[in-house]
Order: structure tokens, then sequence, then C-alpha cells
């Protein structure tokens, strides 16, 4: 066998392997991602319990944004960081600048204690945006603008609109608003996956492809936006007992995309 038939062969197998996960995808759908985020996702629970806490709709959303900036380089699993996020500002609410209580924050955190310094500038330079929205321009981006929330915070931060800690700020966004406005809104399918750990990893099962385009393209043929693929992906492949539990009651038909990548 020459190797240019043996990588032709490779090659078929995945598409195969691609064609099932398309499949599978399309059976589960949107309901399935909708399921997924908001009973079986640690971080929405997170999010659920700072909101009752709070009493404050726009504070709220302010300060899950400006927790999706700093939510890279973490020193434990993203559900624990999420909620002791969660925690700490049930019984600290900021009362001045939030980059300020990030500053005594971060140091003491118990998940997310890197590049300390590098994360309150950054959360620096994202306050002036923040500041300038009111519950309304909020409201208005969660029902007809999450591209442009989106834009915003690339432009507040000097950064790409396809950057990491971007498209999941949208994703965070999306639950906050769907909490402290009580209607879900679909995410735009013009927002691209974040690109993480868990998700790269289980991208390679399949391809040796970027993940962004990769479900960028999974996301069209299937009519799944693609931050809904990261809620139907990202969850379950961190491999927590609750989740794992919570989506075999709430979503069975999951364990297919689990059971697929291990071919």
């Amino acid at each position: 066998m020459t190797l240019d038939r043996f990588i032709k062969v490779r090659y078929r197998a995945d598409e195969e392997k691609v064609g099932i996960l398309r499949e599978i995808l399309s059976e589960l759908g949107i309901d399935c991602a909708r399921i997924i985020e908001e009973k079986v996702d640690l971080q929405f629970d997170a999010l659920k319990n700072l909101h009752a806490n709070l009493g404050d709709d726009e504070l709220f959303i302010k300060l899950v944004i400006a927790n999706s900036i700093v939510s890279y380089q973490l020193t434990a699993k993203g559900e624990r960081w999420w909620w002791e996020f969660s925690e700490h500002f049930s019984e600290n609410p900021p009362v001045g600048s939030i980059a300020e209580a990030y500053s005594s924050f971060l140091p003491n955190s118990r998940t997310n204690r890197r590049l300390v310094a590098g994360k309150v500038r950054r959360l620096e330079r994202l306050e002036p945006f923040l500041d300038s929205l009111s519950l309304r321009d909020l409201r208005d981006y969660y029902f007809n603008g999450m591209e442009c929330l989106r834009d915003g915070l690339a432009k507040g931060l000097g950064s790409k609109r396809s950057a990491k800690t971007i498209v999941f700020a949208v994703k965070m966004f999306g639950y906050a608003g769907r909490i402290a406005f009580g209607e879900f809104v679909p995410y735009p399918m013009a927002i691209e996956i974040p690109d993480d750990v868990r998700i790269n990893a289980y991208t390679k099962r399949f391809t040796n492809e970027p993940p962004v385009s990769f479900w960028n393209k999974i996301a069209e043929e299937t009519g799944i936006p693609p931050l809904h693929i990261d809620s139907i992906l990202w969850p379950v492949l961190g491999g927590n007992k609750e989740v794992l539990r919570r989506v075999r009651e709430h979503c069975p038909k999951w364990e297919d995309v689990l059971k697929l990548a291990s071919l």
C-alpha cells in the first residue's frame, strides 16, 4: 500500500466518523443543548446562585462578563472556579470598581491565582466599557445583539473578536441574560466555539483541522450554533460525576457522542 493510499484510507475513516457525529448532533439539536446548559452544566447553577444572592441584575451580568474575561490559566477545573466566584461575590458584592474587587479576590483564590496582575489589568481596560452599559443596554445585547457585545468586548480589550475569552464571555453572558431576563435566546451562528483544552482534545478524535474551523462547519451542517455545540460537549467532557449523572438523567442520547470519540 502506498503512502498516498494509506492517507486516503485514514481520511475516509475520519470522514465516516465525522458523518456519524454530524448525525448525532443533528438529532440532539439546540433543545438538547439548552437542557444541558440549564440542567447539567454546574456553571449555570453557580450563576443562578449568584443571581439569587445579589439581587441586582445589572451588577450580576457585569460580574459574569468580567469573570469570563479572567477565566484562563486556572488552577482547578472551570466548574470549581465558577462556584468559587459565585460564593465569593454572593458574600462580597463589589461596592466600587470591579477591577479593584478582583485585585483582592484573585490573590486569595483557590482556583484562579495565576497571572493575577495581568488579569486585573485586563479588567481595568474593560471597566470603562462595562461602566458605560445600563441594564437596558445589556437587555438589548441579549435579545438583539450578542455579536455587538462581542465586538465591544474585543475593542475594549484590544483583542481579536475570535479570542477564546471574548467568545466565552458571550457564552456566559447568554447564561446570565437567560437567568436575569427569564427568556431563552439562541446564540448567533457567527460566534465561534471557545478553543479550550477539552474541546481541543475532543476535536483531535475526528480531525487534525483546527477546532474553531472544524466546529464552524459542523455548526452550519447541523444548524446548531457553535456556542451551543460547546454546551453539548464541554460540561460532560470534564468527567465530573455529578455532571455525568445529570446528563444520563436529562439527555441520555448524549452518551453516543462520548462512545463515538472512543471508536
